[in-house]
Formats: C-alpha cells, sequence, structure tokens
C-alpha cells in the first residue's frame, strides 16, 4: 500500500509471522495495523521496527488509538502506528527562532543590568555592551545542544533545532533543549547522542573561560566589591574543580581567588553547571542515556538512588554544612529527578552491549561531569 507522504506502507502479508493484521486504517498519514502480535511486544518492536523505518515509518505498539481530536479509531486491539518518518525540518522554524530572539534579549538584559552595571533606564542603548556576556551564555548552550542535534541527525533519530528558553535572571536563560522524536535504534546511538551533549559544551565551556581568565574586570564589577567590602552583602558563585584546573593551566589561579572576574568567565562557569545538572544519571537526561547504553537496565536501579543523594545533599547542607543557599537547588532537582526516575530511561531498539572505546569514553564523560561538581555552587556573603 501506498502512504499519502510518498513512501509505501509495508504490506499486512509483510509482517504477518509476527503480527495477525485484522485490518489496516489510516488516520491522515498514520497508517493503523490493527491486529494480534504473535511474540512479545519488546521482540515484535526489534523485529519489525528496521522494516517499517526502511519504508520511512516510524513504528510504536499500542493498546487502542485515538486520533489527535479524541476520536476512538480503536478500542482495545493491539494496534501498530506508522507514522510517517522523516529528519528534515519542514519549513522555517518560528518557534526556535522566536525563542532564540527572546533568549538574546533576555541575557542581553541580565548581562547590562547585573553584570555591566549598564543603566538602563536612562540609557537603554547601552545594553549592547554585554554582546560577550550573551555571546558566552548563548554560546555554551546552544553548542552543548547542537551536539545532540548533530549526533541525532547522523544516527537518522529525529531532533528539532534547540529551543531557548528565556529568563532574565543572573543568566539570561533557563537554558535550552531539543525535542527528540521515536525509537532509539541501538545502544550505540543512545551514547552517542547522550555523551556528545556535554562533550561539545565542555569544549565551548572550557574555550569561554580561558578566554575569559584573560580578561580584566569591569570597572563596575570593581566597584560594587569596593561597596560590598564597606559591609553590603554579595552573591557568590563558587568554584567548580573544572574552573580551577582551567585556572592553573593558563595561570590565572590569582584571578579567580583574589576577586571578581569578568562575565565571560561566568558564562565558562554556567557551562559547569549544566553539564553537572545533564549529566545526573537518571531518566532521559544525557547522564541517564550515557549510563543506560553503558549498564543496560541496571541503569534504573542507580537511577533509583539519584533523588536520595540529592535530598541528603540539600540535608547535609542544611543541617550540618551551614550552605543554606544552595539547599534549594539540591532540593529541586531532587523532586525533578523523581519524575524523571518514574519516567524511566530511553529504551534501544537494539541492545547489544557497547564496544570498549565507548565505554572509556563513557567513563571519561562521567569523570568529567563530576568535575563540575562543588556542594556549594551559590552563597550569599555578607562581608566582615
Amino acid at each position: 500500500m501506498d502512504g499519502s507522504h510518498g513512501a509505501p506502507s509495508p504490506d499486512s502479508e509483510d509482517i504477518s509471522s509476527l503480527f495477525d493484521t485484522y485490518e489496516v486504517r489510516r488516520d491522515g498519514e498514520t497508517v493503523l495495523y490493527v491486529g494480534e502480535p504473535r511474540t512479545s511486544g519488546k521482540q515484535l518492536e526489534r523485529e519489525l521496527w528496521p522494516l517499517f523505518r526502511e519504508h520511512g515509518y516510524e513504528l510504536t505498539i499500542q493498546r487502542g488509538y485515538q486520533t489527535e481530536a479524541g476520536v476512538p479509531i480503536s478500542r482495545g486491539e493491539f494496534v501498530l502506528v506508522a507514522e510517517p518518518w522523516s529528519i528534515e525540518i519542514d519549513g522555517i522554524p518560528w518557534t526556535n527562532v522566536i525563542l532564540f530572539g527572546l533568549t538574546v534579549l533576555s541575557t542581553l538584559f541580565a548581562g547590562a543590568f547585573f553584570w555591566y552595571q549598564v543603566p538602563l533606564a536612562s540609557e537603554p542603548w547601552r545594553a549592547i555592551e554585554a554582546w560577550p556576556f550573551v555571546v558566552a551564555i548563548l554560546g555554551v548552550l546552544g553548542v552543548h545542544e547542537l551536539g545532540h542535534y548533530v549526533m541525532s541527525r547522523y544516527h537518522n533519530v529525529q531532533a528539532s533545532l534547540p529551543y531557548f528558553i528565556p529568563l532574565p535572571t543572573y543568566i539570561g536563560s533557563m537554558g535550552a533543549v531539543i525535542k527528540m522524536k521515536g525509537q532509539i535504534p541501538s545502544r550505540k546511538a543512545l551514547f552517542d547522542i547522550g555523551a556528545a551533549g556535554p562533550l561539545a559544551g565542555l569544549v565551548a565551556t572550557v574555550v569561554v573561560t580561558v578566554i575569559g581568565l584573560q580578561l580584566d574586570p569591569l570597572p563596575a564589577q570593581q566597584a560594587a566589591t569596593a561597596q560590598a567590602q564597606a559591609g553590603e552583602t554579595f552573591v557568590e558563585f563558587n568554584n567548580f574543580p573544572l574552573l580551577e584546573i582551567i585556572a592553573w593551566a593558563t595561570g590565572t589561579t590569582a584571578k579567580i581567588n583574589g576577586g571578581p572576574v569578568h562575565p565571560v568567565v561566568f558564562g565558562g562557569w554556567v557551562g559547569m553547571l549544566v553539564t553537572l545538572l545533564n549529566m545526573l544519571p537518571v531518566g532521559q537526561l544525557d547522564g541517564g542515556h550515557i549510563l543506560r547504553a553503558m549498564v543496560g537496565k541496571q541503569q534504573e536501579r542507580i537511577a533509583s538512588a539519584v533523588p536520595l543523594a540529592l535530598f541528603g545533599l540539600a540535608g547535609y547542607l542544611f543541617f550540618v554544612a551551614d550552605g543554606i543557599d544552595s539547599v534549594g537547588i539540591w532540593a529541586m532537582w531532587g523532586l525533578f529527578s523523581v519524575g524523571l526516575a518514574y519516567a524511566g530511561p530511553a529504551d534501544p531498539i537494539d541492545d547489544e552491549p557497547l564496544d570498549r572505546k565507548r565505554m572509556a569514553l563513557g567513563i571519561l564523560t562521567l569523570v568529567l561531569g563530576a568535575l563540575c561538581f562543588t556542594p556549594i555552587p551559590i552563597e550569599i556573603v555578607e562581608a566582615a
């Protein structure tokens, strides 16, 4: 039979050894095979997915089917749902473009207001002075997500361009995400897609940090430091081990320990925090993808301990270590990781173990993620 998008969908006879088809129905371009499986759902998916992908369809198996309008086409029967599949971007992704533009504006505002101390009320045009901050922040966030996107395309997995999330705080953004649709073909693909983001993002982070450490603090930052020394409170962003390693390698250790640093360095700091949070080995975060590819189903057991570890860290900071200013970060991510662990990891079609090179790269990626951890990343300090 021919799909309306131009590609022929598999004939019911082609799948008869695995699925007894009673009827073939349509919902727009989606082809529905209603019937009864002759084998387990996982084996059925593993055996039929390559065939449907070859014909240009993404396959899912479900019990019953409703259209997007909520009209039931099939109620209780098993349904093979074959949706037209393509990795091409159809038209201009206006949502991505608009969100990126808004994030540029919010990051420009954050940089100008919080870091460059520009009097925006009287001289709003001077906000453009914060462009290095914008490039640093969006550079580390964008390169991270583009790493995922490039590897998704390489493995023929449907993925959107990055969606940036504007938020006019110290950072100017809540980060960026890409949306993946359909099945992951193999552990190899799952690993490559999961690891590409943090590794690409860390390369951008190191570059941004090295550049920032060569720049002198802004006069506005030095003035704010002088005021803080006079008795005011200020927000302090503590150094990650990776930041200290970069400073040591570039001979700028005294700079990161001796007062304010250029706002571009903060872009690198953000890159490290983003890497750390994404590398939590739970659900469909990058760390969850990497660990699922490395250890298989055992990842779920490890993921179940992540919320306890984060809540334990929050409790330790609150009751023991006097790190109350960072308690909210770990408590919030503890709650977030509960939902991620409950949703579970991505399950690849081909669950064959990884090769040794990818296992070694996975260990390196996890170590690099650990170098982006400090128990108290943010604290409010009152000058003596």
